[in-house]
């Protein structure tokens, strides 16, 4: 009979399987070049879970240091739901950035308290007793910060969508529905990211003038309306006739989306006038590419130098996209360039440019016919 691959036995990342000399099969822990800790109980069992999450604390531990105590991972609870969502093929396929995050959200959420000073967290809920007013008591615990809020709730829809979609050993779904899927979303702090104004830009300008990497980057995140994962990676070899092809970083291994943009004359002036890269137009100190996070913090860096600590580079693509709008560009020709799938997205960046551009109108019609 042959042997099952391991990724169909555990779907628990850094689990390695070996067979000792007595022809036993063991498990054990291991995070890249990190402690070898061995996993108690059989795969899938309640024992092998906690065993795992005990590892997952040691390993993280300093040396030396007694390691955070575990609570034991029942099956059928909250905690173990996320468990088996961390160890599947949709999360892993996730961009590695938002595996992160999405896991601190969730991590987050299974540490509260289900009442205000109660010892009973979240995480050892019942799967058959979460309720969608049990997700709407996390949501509202981040009543403060609706974006926060918001984003317990789509993470949770996508644990309780992947127990509806996922089977256990006796061919029955995980979960027999998804409660946060009748929780709605918080309208509040809908301009979400500050986009940058037209003053704000020119302050920019006046700090770093056409030729340095500082202005450079603005350009590229300002007249492309592209994130700074792509912004990165834009090179030489992604230029042909003056056109920018390349596929969005951010979904490319489930949704992908494959842009086609024409470089604008303002644009292409800043790249001729700058030092650039090989294979990438933005270079660091040590004429190489940026990282993501790299970029990040470098870009922070050049706002808050130039005067300007509440901007960011997602508020360019916010900016950008506004600008198109208040040109009178309709959302489908806005999502050609920036690549939005749905023009609900597009929407939250250009509300207020387009009620800019409709009372313009509208003013102009009133004033017409009152003279």
């Amino acid at each position: 009979m042959p042997e099952v691959p391991l990724e169909m036995q555990v779907k628990l990342r850094h689990v390695n399987r070996e067979v000792d000399r007595h022809n036993v099969v063991r498990f054990y822990y291991r995070k890249g070049k990190g402690r070898r800790i061995p996993l108690e109980g059989e795969p899938g069992t309640d024992e092998f879970l906690a065993s795992y999450e005990r590892a997952k604390m040691t390993d993280a531990a300093p040396k030396g240091k007694t390691p955070v105590k575990v609570r034991e991972v029942r099956k059928n609870t909250l905690r173990w739901l996320c468990v088996e969502y961390f160890g599947s093929a949709e999360f892993k396929l996730l961009d590695p950035r938002t595996q992160k995050v999405r896991r601190q959200i969730l991590e987050h959420c299974l540490d509260e308290p289900v009442e205000p000073g109660s010892q009973h967290l979240f995480a050892d809920y019942p799967l058959d007793r979460i309720t969608p007013r049990a997700i709407k008591v996390l949501r509202d615990r981040k009543l403060g910060a609706p974006e926060a809020a918001n984003s317990r709730v789509k993470a949770l829809r996508q644990v309780f969508a992947f127990g509806l979609d996922e089977e256990d050993e006796h061919g029955n779904a995980l979960v027999d529905r998804n409660p946060a899927r009748d929780v709605s979303y918080f309208d509040g702090n809908s301009e979400g990211i500050h986009a940058w104004s037209l003053a704000e830009v020119e302050q920019y300008e006046k700090k770093y003038p056409t030729g340095t990497k500082a202005r450079l980057a603005l350009d590229l995140l300002l007249y492309t309306c592209q994130r700074r994962s792509d912004v990165v990676r834009f090179g030489r070899q992604h230029v042909r006739n003056e056109v920018l092809t390349f596929t969005q970083f951010k979904g490319r291994k489930r949704k992908p989306v494959t842009l086609e943009l024409p470089i604008i004359p303002v644009l292409r002036k800043s790249i001729d006038a700058t030092k650039t890269g090989d294979m990438t137009f933005l270079i660091n100190d040590l004429n190489r590419g940026f990282s993501d996070a790299g970029f990040g913090n470098k870009f922070r860096e050049w706002c808050n130098k130039a005067g300007l600590p509440q901007c960011s580079a997602h508020g360019l693509r916010k900016a950008g996209a506004a600008r198109l709008a208040e040109l009178g560009c309709t959302d489908r020709q806005i999502m050609a360039i920036t690549g939005h799938l749905t023009e609900k997205e597009v929407t939250r960046y250009t509300r207020s440019a387009n009620q800019k551009v409709m009372a313009k109108a509208a003013m102009k019609r009133l004033a017409k016919n009152t003279r």
